[in-house]
C-alpha cells in the first residue's frame, strides 16, 4: 500500500464525538511507553503526524488519522500506566470499552507489544479480554531494534506460547521497526487485504 496522504482529523473524549463515517477503522493500543506514536508515524510515512512524548501515558483521547482518504488509523489511550490517577484510568478504560463495543467501522485492533522484553501479564490479560469479547485483533511487536536477534527470537517464542494458552484463534504477529521500517509493508499489505475483504462484503 502506497501512503499518499495522512491527515489528523480530530480527537474524541467519548464515543459520541468520533467522526460520522463508514470508512474502515484500524485501531492501535498498547500499554504506555510502547512507542505507539512512533509506529503511527512510521505507518503513515509522516514523522510528525502523531506527537511523540517523552512522558508515558500522555494519550488520553481517541485520535483519528485519515489515511489516503479511504481509511482511519485510530490512536487509543494506552493501558497500565501506574502514575495515571484512578479517575483518568477509569475514563480511559471507559472510552476504550465503548469504542470496541459500539464502533461499527472498527475492522481490527492492533495490540502493540514491546519486542525488547518478555511478554507482560498486563498485555496478555488485555489480549485475553479482546478474545473473550470476540473483538478482532492482531499484534504488532515494537522496539525490535533495541533487542538482539537472540532475545527477540526468545520473546517471540514466549509470546506464541502464551497466546496458545489464551486465545481461541491465533492472531497474526507483525514485528515492525521504526528505525529501518522493516515489517511496515507487510502490515500495510495486511490492512489493504482487510479493506478489500470489507469492500467485497459491503458490495
Amino acid at each position: 500500500m502506497l501512503i499518499r496522504t495522512a491527515v489528523f482529523i480530530k480527537s474524541a473524549s467519548k464515543i459520541e464525538e468520533c467522526p460520522e463515517t463508514e470508512l474502515p477503522e484500524f485501531a492501535m493500543i498498547g500499554r504506555s511507553n510502547v512507542w505507539k506514536s512512533s509506529l503511527i508515524n512510521t505507518i503513515a510515512n509522516h514523522s510528525k503526524l502523531s506527537k511523540v512524548s517523552i512522558t508515558p501515558g500522555k494519550t488520553k483521547l481517541i485520535g483519528y488519522f485519515l489515511i489516503n482518504d479511504s481509511w482511519y488509523l485510530v490512536d487509543l489511550p494506552g493501558y497500565g500506566y501506574a502514575q495515571t490517577g484512578k479517575k483518568n484510568r477509569e475514563h480511559r478504560l471507559g472510552i476504550t470499552h465503548d469504542y470496541f463495543i459500539e464502533r461499527f467501522p472498527l475492522k481490527r485492533v492492533f495490540v502493540l507489544i514491546d519486542g525488547n522484553i518478555a511478554p507482560q501479564s498486563i498485555d496478555l490479560d488485555f489480549i485475553h479480554s479482546l478474545d473473550q469479547k470476540n473483538i478482532p485483533f492482531d499484534i504488532v511487536m515494537t522496539k525490535i531494534d533495541k533487542a538482539t536477534q537472540k532475545s527477540f527470537s526468545l520473546h517471540s517464542r514466549l509470546l506464541n506460547q502464551e497466546l496458545a494458552k489464551l486465545v481461541t484463534h491465533m492472531p497474526k504477529i507483525f514485528p515492525v521497526s521504526n528505525v529501518t521500517k522493516r515489517g511496515k509493508e507487510k502490515l500495510l499489505e495486511y490492512i489493504q487485504e482487510l479493506i478489500a475483504q470489507w469492500t467485497t462484503l459491503e458490495a
